[in-house]
């Protein structure tokens, strides 16, 4: 399962006057969900076996809504509840359009993302009906700051069949205790994300 740290902006902006100066830089900086739109696709570095230390065979370019629905079962088991499903999709999602904005050179390749965990399990038409529909369910919803700084949503398994509360707001979420909290205590997907990322805001696009 994913594996990631998570990336957070930093900055120091000069006291006075020049402040106003320096946040307008940061500002006018920043991809947003104001000034930028989904991806059609993304470009995705395949790597035998999903082996994440395996050189790249090439690069597959698919949609993007494609893309989040061939990870998302990889990401997250289909037969847990659908609510820890649609925490999924919508994580899964932001992670995708973050690295669409930041892509890399290795090789001889430019990529968004490999297809292993180094990002995202990625396995071409792996769908399922329960997990492609929590990606539809949520496909207009975004989870950003209240900037709408498009940022990278990190996961990572945790321990199984618990709540990993050790992950509670710390913009870290635990892919089991998802599950935790939408089968067990019954929470929908926007509480169980606000219970990772605190300071982020769902908003519709």
């Amino acid at each position: 399962m994913k594996r990631t740290t998570n990336i957070l902006l930093a900055g120091f902006i000069a006291a006075g006057s020049l402040s106003l100066i320096s946040t307008k830089n940061v500002s006018a900086q920043l991809q947003t969900i104001y000034n930028t739109s989904y991806p059609s696709t993304i470009r995705v570095a395949i790597r035998a076996y999903n082996n994440p230390v395996s050189p790249i065979l090439y690069v597959q370019t698919v949609g993007f809504e494609e893309y989040c629905k061939d990870v998302l079962p990889n990401e997250w088991y289909p037969s847990w509840n659908q609510e820890a499903l649609k925490a999924g999709a919508v994580a899964v999602k932001m992670f995708g359009w973050y690295h669409t904005l930041h892509p890399v050179t290795q090789s001889g390749f430019t990529y968004d993302v490999d297809n292993t965990t180094n990002y995202q399990q990625f396995k071409y038409l792996s769908g399922q009906t329960v997990t492609d529909q929590a990606v539809q369910d949520t496909w207009n919803e975004v989870y950003t700051l209240p900037t709408g700084e498009i940022k990278e949503l990190s996961y990572r398994a945790g321990l199984p069949n618990r709540e990993n509360r050790g992950f509670l707001s710390t913009n870290i979420m635990s892919q089991w205790g998802s599950e935790y909290f939408g089968h067990v205590a019954r929470m929908l997907y926007p509480n169980i994300l606000n219970l990772y990322y605190p300071n982020y805001l769902l908003k519709f696009i």
